[in-house]
């Protein structure tokens, strides 16, 4: 029987594979993909489980990147539909993880059956790199599974990631790149006192405040070709007084920066403590880099993406570097990169949902990506 990709979705969905939970999402596709040909290895790291799934001997090997692993659904009385049921209403399939990512993944699985089934194992190899650790610390996943492959011998040279990169509607954007991810918690220290005689304390709030407005007023950049400007947000203020008239002793703040391709992590911390030496002060600076800025430069894979894109929707996809950071940021090292995927406005909100007619327009781009990839191989 063929794959159908609305039905196997659903399967997905109706298993509660929160991070880093497996809940048998990895079984079911690795019994769908032996069915038509696929040798299945399932490696495991720590609480993680993965599956790299191949068929094929040959170079090139175009390789499906993804995760089944969901966010927590939140409180699901507040869902119109539950968000573990799986459940088709007005067009659309509503569930938890339908559009990040569990949707991408059924369809390239339907894309590639109907691929083989027309064209047989080209001279080359197709294969899945599926991870549970994606919506967690991406420590157990991805990045080891690379690092397993290269202890085989074994090589990726080409990957399409299903993220949901599509704002609006299918065929608006392929992602090649993403921004940088810095965290940081800034502490400026001073000497408790009495609201009264503020002469005799040091208020650590009013720099605090100096120090978050030069780091965060303006972007630091104007962007580049393919990369917004770098900008800063605050995510928290604490002081933890509970006292009216008592100056504290220190305040904390954190923030996280997106940075573009023209800085480093380590350089936006050299620059953030710059900033904060300028305003001067006891100050203490914790930074941590999730993710390094990073840029595919347009070629062969992200061509054909953008003409399979356009076969089926009759629409010309930009390139783009928008969003989070995902897992592209580990495959990138190992091969040329791209990501496409479902329209993204409803990932991780309650009520995540997505066309269904959605989901036979992507099943339709990725078996199109399939044919240009392998085209006079």
């Amino acid at each position: 029987m063929p794959v159908d990709p609305v039905a196997l979705c659903q399967d997905l969905i109706r298993k509660r594979s929160i991070t880093p939970a497996e809940a048998g999402t990895l079984d079911l596709l690795q019994g769908v993909l032996e069915g038509f040909g696929f040798r299945c290895w399932r490696p495991r790291f720590a609480e993680v489980d993965n599956l790299y799934a191949r068929i094929g001997d040959a170079a090139p090997n175009f390789c499906f990147a993804g995760h089944v692993d969901v966010v927590p659904p939140g409180d699901e009385a507040a869902w119109t539909h539950p968000p573990f049921a799986a459940e088709i209403a007005d067009g659309y399939l509503w569930g938890r993880g339908v559009v990040d990512m569990k949707g991408g993944i059924a369809c390239f699985v339907a894309a590639a059956e109907r691929f083989l089934a027309r064209r047989g194992t080209p001279n080359g190899s197709v294969s899945l790199l599926l991870t549970c650790d994606e919506e967690g610390p991406s420590v157990n996943g991805t990045v080891k599974v690379l690092h397993w492959l290269r202890g085989r011998g074994e090589s990726l040279d080409a990957c399409i990631v299903g993220e949901p990169t599509n704002p609006e509607v299918m065929g608006d954007m392929i992602k090649i790149g993403r921004r940088g991810s810095l965290n940081a918690v800034l502490e400026t220290s001073g000497v408790q006192g009495h609201t009264a005689y503020g002469h005799l304390a040091d208020n650590p709030i009013p720099r605090l405040i100096r120090m978050l407005k030069a780091v965060t007023s303006e972007p630091l950049d104007d962007g580049t070709d393919h990369f917004q400007p770098s900008v800063a947000e605050i995510t928290s203020i604490d002081v933890g007084n509970p006292a009216a008239n008592v100056i504290p002793a220190k305040a904390r703040a954190a923030f996280n920066f997106r940075f573009n391709d023209r800085h480093t992590g380590a350089s936006i911390t050299e620059w953030v403590r710059a900033e904060c030496d300028a305003v001067g002060g006891a100050y203490t600076l914790r930074t941590d880099v999730s993710a390094e800025a990073f840029l595919v430069a347009p070629g062969r894979l992200s061509d054909v993406i953008a003409a399979a894109v356009e076969r089926v929707t009759e629409r010309k996809p930009r390139l783009d570097t928008t969003g989070g950071t995902s897992d592209a940021r580990f495959i990138k090292d190992a091969c040329s990169v791209a990501e496409f995927g479902l329209i993204s406005q409803t990932a991780h909100k309650t009520d995540e949902r997505v066309r269904v007619a959605d989901l036979e327009t992507l099943t339709r781009i990725y078996e199109a990506v399939l044919d240009g990839y392998f085209e006079g191989i």
